[in-house]
């Protein structure tokens, strides 16, 4: 008895159950591999040619992500889910094919389609949507940005959603069409605008000579020189407070950088400050009192100060 049946005994064996000639199954059968076989080739070269994509973007400096980077992601992204599911849904529609004439099936198709897509206008709207945000290049994977009223960076594209991380940690799936306006805090530079307060009393040419100095150090430091755009602008005294004098810094930087390059600045100033006995004020206010009726002023003291007595 032979352990073993050869390919032949196999489809002929099949052909008797389904009482289907052999030769037919085995050229229908082949058809059918065939099909699946370039379908995962396709699937295969697909992302091949995405990470090629990735590759050819990167610039080898994970301290900083170009537009040139962030855009090539997004394409990749898209390229692998779109590419993925057309590739799935040709090699099915062969399959098909295979057994039954799918023409009379496809027209139908059309027809119950056009009948579909007057009940899907929010999906319609969602694609639509998606390839002008993808065409238009408003924002790509990896950007910070607020859109529907969520914010947070953007971890996924496709035509039908974005999907965003915010702070927390939560994460965000906006359908395309609820988006109408968009915020994008990492396209081309970004800026951190740093207020920093001083005394009424200080010296204010002083304190903006020790804003200047501190701008220059930071601004050729070799750590973070390379996430700025430009050197520190002191853009001066920009405004009387309640408690202090208002002095403006502007560090223009590369995209996404400005929140720890603002971190670090204000702790370096602080320190500087500390250092020049330059002080930062605390919110106060001065209270003036008229005193008309010396007689209230004295009740109030004693309901402050219970024994109070008059002097």
């Amino acid at each position: 008895m032979r352990l073993l049946f050869s390919l032949d005994d196999i489809i002929r064996r099949i052909a008797e159950i389904l009482s289907i000639d052999g030769a037919v199954l085995l050229r229908t059968g082949g058809r059918v591999l065939g099909t699946w076989l370039l379908a995962a080739l396709a699937i295969w070269l697909i992302g091949v040619a995405a990470h090629r994509i990735e590759k050819t973007v990167d610039d080898g400096d994970d301290s900083v992500t170009t537009l040139r980077e962030k855009r090539g992601r997004t394409v990749a992204q898209l390229l692998r889910s779109v590419g993925r599911v057309t590739v799935i849904s040709i090699a099915i529609l062969l399959t098909i094919n295979v057994f039954i004439n799918i023409a009379p099936i496809l027209a139908g198709a059309g027809i119950l389609g056009l009948a579909i897509s007057f009940g899907a206008q929010s999906l319609v709207k969602d694609l639509i949507s998606g390839f002008f945000i993808l065409s238009e290049d408003q924002f790509a994977i990896g950007d910070i940005i607020e859109a529907a009223g969520k914010g947070g960076v953007v971890e996924r594209m496709t035509l039908r959603v974005v999907v965003l991380r915010d702070l927390g940690g939560i994460m965000h799936v906006i359908p395309n069409g609820e988006i109408k306006v968009v915020s994008n805090r990492t396209r081309s530079w970004s800026r951190s605008i740093i207020d920093v307060g001083v005394s009424y009393n200080e010296d204010i040419d002083r304190a903006l000579g020790v804003v200047r100095d501190e701008s220059a150090q930071f601004s050729t430091d070799p750590k973070w020189s390379v996430l700025l755009d430009g050197p520190v602008e002191v853009l001066g005294v920009d405004a009387f407070g309640d408690s202090s004098v208002v002095i403006r810094t502007l560090i223009k930087t590369q995209p996404g950088s400005q929140w720890s390059a603002g971190r670090e600045f204000r702790r370096r100033l602080k320190i500087r400050f500390d250092r020049e006995g330059i002080e930062i004020p605390f919110p106060q206010r001065d209270v003036h009192l008229s005193v008309k009726n010396v007689g209230e002023v004295e009740a109030l003291a004693k309901a402050i100060r219970p024994g109070a007595s008059r002097g």
